[in-house]
């Protein structure tokens, strides 16, 4: 199965990860990331949530259920040991050196990220992939596009504020992180 590292810009956008990760959970991947990952994505959010009003204890609580979420459901994804390969690779920005590290350590194909700016696919290893959000979810929904509908179907049903057809979310992946080849791959299909 393929393996991808999911780079925090890409968790970060809440219904860009529900559907990227609701295609893993059917199986059309397996999604890799490191603890320097989760902790930045909980830092994020609780800093999206506190510019949303939700007070600062509840934030925290969110932030954290968040990454409770992920460990829980995918308790294969977390890679470790990539620590003595941080600063191998060269890249414009040093902060960013784990995310190939960590995707060398857990033998991903790719690396999915929209931060082309510090992590430059030239530096990265050949057998590895860099791939924009959208690339990716379009490879993986067109991996088969009924496992990647019902993917979409069941997140549908999970979200209830407000509640979305799976119609209405693909119009949101388009709009909002040019999810173009997704919506015309799903289109049919739901």
């Amino acid at each position: 199965m393929f393996a991808a590292i999911l780079d925090t810009c890409v968790l970060w956008p809440s219904l860009q990860r529900d559907f990227i990760l609701s295609m893993a959970a059917e199986g059309l991947y397996r999604p890799l990331w490191s603890e320097a990952i989760l902790g930045e994505l909980r830092r994020h959010e609780e800093l999206k949530l506190l510019g949303r009003g939700v007070e600062a204890e509840e934030s925290q609580r969110r932030s954290d259920y968040l990454i409770m979420k992920m460990r829980t459901n995918f308790d294969d994804a977390l890679v470790t040991g990539w620590g003595p390969l941080e600063g191998s690779y060269g890249l414009r920005d040093p902060n960013d050196e784990h995310v190939v590290a960590a995707a060398v350590v857990g033998g991903a194909g790719g690396i999915v990220t929209d931060n082309f700016k510090h992590i430059q696919p030239e530096k990265v290893p050949a057998h590895i992939k860099v791939l924009h959000p959208a690339e990716f979810a379009a490879d993986t929904a067109d991996v088969d596009p009924l496992r990647a509908a019902y993917a979409l179907h069941t997140l549908a049903g999970r979200l209830r504020n407000p509640p979305r057809t799976p119609a209405e979310i693909l119009v949101l992946l388009e709009s909002r992180y040019a999810m173009h080849d997704v919506a015309e791959i799903l289109a049919p299909h739901v």
